[in-house]
């Protein structure tokens, strides 16, 4: 049994039974009142650099706020726990008092990561979390990532609007809850991942610009609001704090950084990573995961970074399972050259000229391994971010999706999977928040004006049906049924899900390390053959088929491993790979 307790230079850090530090960055403002709930307000101390300190008679359970010269009460920015919501008190906590049963668990290589992409809302919070571990520990799944968790305004958001991101929501449950998750899935051999959100705060709730307006730039901005200052060290130390936090004191196996594209400083990037890698303990496994739309290959190169989210991958697979071609699938629309591509080379765009953009995208990424690129078929941006939330359930024909399943779990990359998708769930993953009345207008507004460069909702009154994110009711209608997976067809497709990803854990995932590719080539419109040099010196070859009609292709070396259900048993029929199929061979090492 062990305890662990990352101690924070700044916030309230319990220094006994009953005195507690508190610390404030407050530079834009001469002075500051700490008020404890049931004591007199104590005024703090300055220091250099626009700090402020102090210490109080009071425990874990007291609720404190800064009080600043023009009245205004504001929770602390590095609060552990809310009393409710981002506008109320903070709490003090002591991090000690939970009793970790599996501390010494040291987590998993990253090459055996199958991440599933969860919203901890949709799944009942986090004790709904632990209750489901052992359905996805059996699925075949080694890692679980959770969608963002710090505070937020209102009972249900995505999490992208987080405004303390040192408290977990408590409308997921306490911190105790959370790392009873964490415990839990460390001693069923599951890692636990964090999305993390350092490129903006929230739009209610940031008191920052209140007391701290050097926390923000005022010559740049992104497209969700004022930019954060990472020139200042200040600064890149809070985030450097909340990431250590996550990985020291709950015991995260990882983190995925979201949208650092936006960030204006992007060695903040690698001066973090560093300071992780310098904290972890010796032996034990830890997972930093990029998301960076502009494809930036330069932070996976310096091996400080595990992988990157690899958009081009998805966008490849969705344009040919359905067709489309508005936004940034116009990008796409040479699919099957660009999915071959990425077999061979990770990223699709690697500094071409993006038409949709009309500016060049990406870094070469060849030579990089192909744990860099985490791929999948779906995420949260990617359905949630239409206007109706529609999963590729309902919008590609049924057989082809299974055969980009098999690619997707086959692959020597690192797959992810999204909530419901593994019993092939039509529930929708909807855009869903909790804002005040006057910015749930402003969402509203904003979100439906968005979709107008759409030929769909060209026509306003179209724009109108775009569900509302801030009613309940689009939260609930976006939470799964566990239960669908009980009916036959959904039956069928857990199944796949749980063969396939036996398959990869058998034959695949110990060949990952030292892998490389031997190629791929497109052999139709919507065809592509790959294939790959395990570690262990065995050749994977991967051929899928998303056209209507079979396709042309060679001899393929080794044995059938896999092949699309009822299309194909111990090898491909008659020299042509059929409609809407995959198939995987492994010939054995080379003597």
């Amino acid at each position: 049994m062990m305890h662990f307790v990352h101690e924070l230079p700044f916030g309230a850090q319990p220094k006994g039974v009953d005195t507690t530090r508190f610390r404030l960055w407050a530079p834009s403002v001469e002075r500051v009142g700490l008020e404890i709930e049931g004591q007199d307000a104590i005024a703090m101390r300055r220091e250099e650099g626009g700090w402020f300190a102090a210490e109080a008679q009071c425990g874990p359970g007291a609720r404190y706020r800064f009080r600043l010269p023009d009245g205004l009460a504001v929770p602390d920015p590095a609060s552990r726990l809310q009393s409710g919501d981002v506008h109320d008190a903070s709490v003090v906590i002591d991090p000690s008092s939970f009793v970790w049963r599996h501390g010494d668990w040291l987590g998993r290589p990253w090459h055996e990561a199958v991440v599933y992409e969860l919203h901890p809302g949709a799944m009942g919070g986090f004790d709904g979390i632990r209750a489901r571990l052992a359905l996805l520990k059996e699925l075949g799944v080694t890692a679980i990532e959770l969608m963002p968790i710090a505070d937020f305004p209102g009972r249900h958001n995505w999490g992208y609007d987080g405004v303390l991101p040192y408290a977990p929501d408590t409308a997921y449950g306490t911190p105790e809850a959370l790392k009873a998750l964490i415990d839990t899935a460390h001693g069923m051999d599951l890692m636990v991942i964090l999305d993390v959100v350092y490129n903006h705060f929230g739009p209610d709730g940031n008191y920052l610009h209140a007391y701290a307006e050097r926390f923000f730039r005022n010559d740049i901005s992104t497209p969700w609001g004022a930019a954060i200052d990472f020139r200042r060290p200040e600064v890149r130390d809070y985030f450097i704090q909340n990431a250590l936090y996550w990985l020291m004191e709950y015991r995260f196996d990882g983190l995925r950084f979201d949208a650092v594209h936006a960030i204006s400083e992007p060695d903040f990037l690698d001066e973090m990573a560093a300071s992780i890698r310098r904290t972890v303990e010796p032996g034990r496994h830890v997972h930093l995961i990029l998301e960076h739309e502009g494809n930036k290959a330069s932070h996976l190169t310096s091996g400080l970074f595990d992988a990157q989210w690899t958009d081009d991958w998805h966008h490849c697979l969705h344009v040919m399972l359905t067709g489309e071609h508005e936004g940034y699938y116009e990008d796409f629309q040479d699919a099957a050259r660009l999915l071959a591509r990425c077999m061979v080379e990770g990223f699709a765009y690697q500094g071409e000229v993006s038409p949709h953009s009309g500016k060049p995208r990406g870094e070469p990424s060849a030579g990089l391994p192909t744990t860099a690129f985490v791929i999948c078929l779906q995420n949260h941006d990617q359905i949630g971010n239409r206007a109706f939330g529609e999963r590729l359930s309902q919008l590609a024909h049924p057989e082809a999706l299974r055969a980009a399943t098999a690619l997707l779990l086959l692959s020597p990359f690192i797959p992810m999977l999204f909530v419901g998708e593994e019993w092939g769930t039509r529930t929708p993953f909807l855009f869903f928040t909790d804002h005040n009345a006057e910015l749930a207008e402003l969402v509203r507004n904003g979100r439906r004006k968005e979709f107008s460069k759409f030929a769909a909702f060209a026509d306003p009154g179209r724009r109108e049906t775009i569900p509302d994110p801030n009613t309940t009711e689009t939260f609930a209608a976006s939470v799964p049924d566990p239960a669908e997976a009980e009916q036959p067809e959904h039956e069928r497709t857990l199944r796949l899900h749980g063969e396939l990803l036996a398959l990869r854990h058998r034959f695949i995932t110990p060949g990952i390390p030292g892998c490389v590719s031997e190629g791929a080539e497109v052999i139709g419109p919507k065809a592509v053959v790959g294939r790959w040099r395990l570690g262990n010196g065995a050749l994977l070859t991967l051929a899928i088929n998303l056209g209507d009609a079979p396709v042309p292709i060679g001899p393929l070396a080794g044995e059938m491993l896999y092949g699309t259900e009822e299309k194909m048993t111990r090898v491909v029929p008659d020299g042509a790979l059929p409609a809407c199929s995959a198939v995987a061979y492994l010939a054995e090492a080379r003597p």
